[in-house]
């Protein structure tokens, strides 16, 4: 009965999860559309490249999906290899580092909760270059697969950006967390610290 109940329990959180997420990322998107027109002008006349950047990412049970972001990086970045992007990055460009420091790149990720490839609240999706060497070091990183990737997390909240592989294991003992913890005020709780990070221009 209890394993019944704990069942019933997890679905509804899972459905209550996916309308509220749902209904605010079209709130957001619609809210913001102004201030989205001016940014994507700013972008396209910040220099040679696409307004919208797309790349591969992995999402629940490991399947595949393309995130959305604003080009806040020169065009042809990541010509050779996939690199990560530090806070002193050349490959930034001016107006994305504005973006990056109020976390405005990600408003498209939005995109991706409306298609059902994210979730508001959730790990980061990784690329699978960097999963692949995640996991040789600490296979519980395959725990973070069980849950949608969100535009926010627990590790982005209480660690920040990862620079390097390293840094992403540490992160990563945050969002192990957050997957033993979740609930709805444990969503609401990182919203809230992501809200205040935007606010003080903390994003990078």
């Amino acid at each position: 009965m209890d394993t019944t109940n704990q069942g019933n329990r997890h679905h509804l959180f899972e459905l209550v999860k996916y309308v509220t997420e749902i209904s605010f990322s079209v709130l957001v998107l619609i809210l913001l559309s102004p201030l989205l027109l001016l940014l994507a002008a700013l972008i396209w006349i910040s220099g040679r490249g696409p307004v919208i950047y797309s790349q591969d990412r992995i999402g629940k049970n490991g399947k595949p999906f393309v995130i959305y972001k604003f080009r806040s990086m020169k065009f042809d970045a990541e010509s050779v290899k996939p690199l990560l992007s530090g806070i002193n990055e050349e490959r930034i460009t001016r107006i994305g580092r504005f973006l990056r420091k109020y976390r405005i790149d990600e408003i498209p990720n939005f995109i991706n909760v409306i298609k059902g490839d994210m979730s508001v609240v959730g790990p980061r999706p990784e690329r699978q270059f960097f999963i692949d060497q995640i996991v040789i070091r600490n296979p519980d990183f395959n725990e973070l697969l069980r849950v949608k990737p969100g535009i926010t997390s627990w590790g982005q909240v209480k660690y920040g950006y990862a620079s390097d592989v390293d840094e992403m294991l540490q992160r990563l003992e945050y969002d192990l967390y957050y997957i033993k913890n979740r609930s709805l005020w444990f969503d609401v709780k990182i919203i809230l610290h992501t809200l205040g990070t935007i606010l003080k221009g903390k994003g990078l």
